[in-house]
């Protein structure tokens, strides 16, 4: 006691003390009561990529047994793969290709999503049925499941969730933005049905652009999918899916399942290029294909800042207006990329008057009202459309669209577009005549003309316009031809003619009456 009193004058030791004590007592509920050595350095990551783990440990410092656990983990790593690289658990399982299994060598395939023990290493010998447990568990960082970042630690699931964290439930939505709202995508669902025949081989089912997630199709019936891709760089390739597994395509993971009466396609994305999914057939039945996806929305509408004021003094106007912004390349395109979708709408102009200090040569301040209380807005005007630029099978024509401004005289004047930006501005394009060209019709063979040996038979041929009228137009060149060689396989006892007799019977004199009538225009009209 008369220590401590003593040192009563000295504030700085009371301070050191009562920092000891502070440190003492922090230390005491971090390490439960003084029992526990401080935490270790973090080790290396299991990792290089794809999320790994890694731990750090601490020591019992009491005889008696530590509340707690002595070791701790986090996550590291946390970049994505090259594609190259390939599937963590199959890299563990393909480790032991070398190892003999009963007195026989395997090639090992991952079985992933095991419900029962996500985090044993379960493998598949590749062309067999055996299904062995080549390890208890898996490396750390493996991830439980393929469509997961849960990862299993110590051979134990552990929850992460997609910031990385281990024990975090953030989700990611379904456009894969990490606790989004899923606002940046659109679900896109629907069906096809086939419509194949002799003359038509093949179809496209649907156009799944870049970036697109979660990708589901099922076909049923006998005919096939496979697929076109193109990068955004231009490269195009092709996949015919022709058997059950999963590929990589333009570094895009497809899941393929081929059943006799249908097949399954899985891409969980997002996609690396833009995919179009083609059917070819290969049966006489119809086939059905369902298909849903969550499509990205890489256009979105952007409000401009004002324009400039339309006076410098007296009292003027000025306008917002909306441009559409393109989120993958970072710059402004053209408006009808954001019109494709339904969810973006475009925020209306805003107006706003400026520079209402009076005009030096005025002489005195004058009100100042609204602009369109004493003339109209400028508007838009178009000149009529010009003439089509194809007659048939689609062309297309156009017009001029200008910003116009009425004075209070009534005289109309061009002035910049952007004091038009508060309406739509009118379309300067539009297609027209975009109704099938002219084609050839050939009508059935008529009978040979003669009963034995070699003769000739003959057809009509028409040209057929859009509405099922005869009418002309159709190239020389592609017309089908009206006559050819036929043979009857029962012998003639006759003597035979080098050249066949030529029959002039009624169906001949049509088809030569109607190939002389169509001389007409060979212009579509």
């Amino acid at each position: 006691m008369e220590c401590c009193r003593r040192a009563t004058p000295g504030t700085p030791l009371l301070f050191l003390a009562f920092l000891l004590l502070s440190s003492r007592t922090a230390r005491s509920e971090e390490d439960r009561d003084g029992l526990w050595d401080a935490w270790g350095p973090w080790s290396e990551c299991s990792r290089t990529c794809g999320g790994g783990a890694s731990y750090s440990l601490r020591r019992c410092l009491s005889s008696k047994t530590c509340e707690g656990r002595n070791i701790r983990y986090r996550t590291c790593s946390n970049v994505d793969c090259p594609p190259e690289a390939g599937d963590f658990r199959a890299q563990q399982c393909s480790a032991h290709n070398d190892v003999k299994h009963h007195g026989q060598f395997y090639e090992w395939l991952p079985v992933s999503n095991d419900p029962d023990n996500p985090c044993s290493l379960k493998c598949q010998a590749k062309g067999t049925a055996l299904v062995v447990e080549l390890a208890p568990k898996v490396l750390d960082g493996t991830r439980c499941y393929t469509e997961s970042l849960d990862m299993c630690i110590s051979g134990l699931c552990q929850i992460v969730g997609c910031d990385h964290q281990l024990g975090s439930t953030i989700k990611e939505d379904n456009c894969g933005v990490c606790n989004g709202d899923g606002s940046t995508c659109r679900l896109v669902r629907g069906q096809y049905k086939s419509q194949l025949s002799a003359t038509k081989l093949d179809d496209t089912v649907v156009a799944i652009p870049y970036g697109s997630r979660h990708i589901r199709l099922v076909l049923k019936g006998p005919d096939h999918l496979y697929l076109e891709t193109k990068t955004l760089q231009g490269a195009k390739g092709e996949n015919s899916l022709s058997s059950t597994g999963i590929f990589l395509v333009d570094n895009s993971s497809v899941d393929f399942q081929k059943f006799p009466d249908k097949e399954i396609l899985r891409m969980a994305g997002p996609l690396t290029a833009d995919f179009i999914v083609k059917i070819r057939n290969s049966g006489p039945a119809d086939s059905t294909v369902q298909f849903i996806f969550y499509q990205p929305i890489i256009h979105r509408w952007r409000e401009t800042d004002f324009f400039p004021c339309s006076a410098t003094c007296g009292g003027g106007y000025q306008l917002t207006s909306a441009e559409c912004y393109d989120l993958r390349s970072n710059r402004v395109v053209a408006d009808q990329y954001c019109h494709y979708y339904p969810e973006n709408i475009k925020p209306k102009p805003k107006l706003q008057e400026c520079n209402l200090d009076p005009c030096p040569a005025s002489d005195g301040y004058k009100q100042i009202m609204p602009y369109d209380l004493y003339h109209p807005l400028p508007r838009w005007e178009a000149t009529p459309w010009t003439a089509c630029s194809s007659s048939c099978g689609g062309g297309i024509q156009s017009r001029a669209v200008s910003c116009v401004e009425e004075d209070i005289q009534g005289h109309v004047t061009s002035v910049e577009e952007w004091k038009c930006m508060y309406t739509p501005k009118m379309p300067i394009v539009q297609p027209c005549n975009i109704f099938d060209c002219p084609k050839w019709l050939a009508q059935e063979w008529s009978p040979c003309t003669v009963t034995c040996g070699q003769g000739l038979r003959y057809r009509v041929v028409l040209c057929i316009d859009h509405r099922g009228m005869h009418t002309g137009g159709c190239s020389p060149k592609t017309k089908p031809h009206i006559k050819e060689e036929c043979i009857i396989p029962t012998p003639c006892y006759k003597p035979k003619e080098k050249l066949p007799v030529e029959a002039k019977l009624p169906w001949y004199k049509q088809a030569q009456e109607l190939e002389e009538g169509a001389a007409v225009s060979e212009e579509p009209s």
